[in-house]
């Protein structure tokens, strides 16, 4: 169990799954004390790095492209600040978070987690009814359909429609537009077809935003509970189940724990018996060596010398049995040595 406290949250890793609790300090970020805890399952994580500073460091989470249907909603314009993958130790935590770091990238390379884009939302989105209230108009969404209320504020133009009801099946996508100087941020909610869009003031589709922090949270939370529901981005053709509008076979129900989300193919199968582990075959010529030249105090080396294993196994030098029993010796080495 690796964990690390700061101010503004804490990170808690068993192996398996990275824990984000937001910190309670009026600092925090809205978005990350809206959004409240997350569990990361490690299948998630394309790679972790810790930045150290002379005030404190940055223990930075990056999350293979498609998992998190959250950074899909946000289109990679969230502030640092708003981000719950980003932690801000102090000064003399700094080991803590660099240990934190090793053991993450120590998992993903013993369970050999690729780095590239998923084809489908391992993270669980918001929980739903969520409401926003910005410039120009109310929107609510209640995991099926979205309802906007114009306000007094509102355009002619957007008056003229009326208040609106959007069903899934309707949309391509909800995206978030954060404010920038004198410019408006918005909430869109995007038809299918819709290609040509007006200004956010007089967009019908959109909600126009002041971009106060607790409504930049409610707007990406929002737009990620949507984006959860929509079809995977990656998802393959045969995967979508009733049109547009509709959860891809491979999507957890919104609330679903996210370990249950993992795809089958990165869970974790219990251990095996002792009698089986002992009559496993021994790692050929290749492997042994492998193990031999490894020092059992030097971490840096044990995790070449896994890399290494694993290019291996992936070549087809190593045969699975061959691979885990490497694996397995060079681990109770290091074990024995520490």
């Amino acid at each position: 169990m690796a964990e690390v406290i700061a101010k503004d949250g804490s990170w808690e890793f068993d192996g398996e799954t990275i824990r984000i609790v937001p910190g309670r300090d009026r600092g925090v970020h809205k978005l990350r004390q809206l959004l409240g805890e997350v569990a990361v399952p490690l299948p998630a994580v394309a790679g972790i790095a810790y930045e150290p500073g002379r005030k404190g460091g940055v223990l930075r989470l990056r999350l293979r492209d498609g998992a998190c249907p959250l950074l899909r909603a946000a289109g990679g314009r969230l502030p640092e600040a708003a981000s719950p993958y980003l932690l801000r130790p102090e000064r003399d935590r700094g080991g803590v978070a660099e240990y934190f770091a090793e053991e993450v990238r120590r998992a993903l390379l013993l369970d050999q987690i690729p780095d590239g884009p998923v084809d489908r939302y391992l993270l669980p989105g918001p929980a739903v009814p969520l409401t926003v209230s910005g410039m120009d108009g109310n929107a609510t969404f209640d995991g099926e359909q979205i309802r906007v209320e114009w306000k007094g504020l509102v355009e002619d133009v957007k008056k003229a429609t009326g208040n609106r009801t959007v069903r899934l099946a309707d949309l391509a996508a909800a995206e978030w537009m954060p404010a920038a100087g004198m410019a408006m941020g918005g909430l869109r909610f995007r038809p299918h077809g819709t290609a040509v869009f007006l200004a956010v003031d007089k967009d019908p589709h959109t909600l126009a935003l002041w971009g106060t922090k607790r409504e930049l949270g409610e707007a990406v939370l929002l737009a990620a509970a949507v984006t959860v529901r929509l079809p995977h981005p990656h998802a393959p053709e045969d995967a979508a189940v009733g049109g547009p509008g509709q959860a891809t076979a491979a999507l957890p129900p919104a609330g679903e724990e996210a370990a249950d989300a993992v795809p089958p193919e990165f869970r974790k199968e219990p251990p095996a018996p002792a009698a089986e582990a002992s009559a496993a075959p021994e790692a050929s010529a290749a492997s042994a060596a492998a193990v031999a030249a490894v020092p059992g105090d030097d971490h840096d080396a044990v995790l070449r010398r896994l890399r290494e294993l694993g290019e291996l196994h992936a070549a087809g030098v190593l045969t699975d049995e061959e691979f885990a029993a490497a694996k397995r010796a060079i681990l109770q080495r290091m074990g024995g040595n520490g």
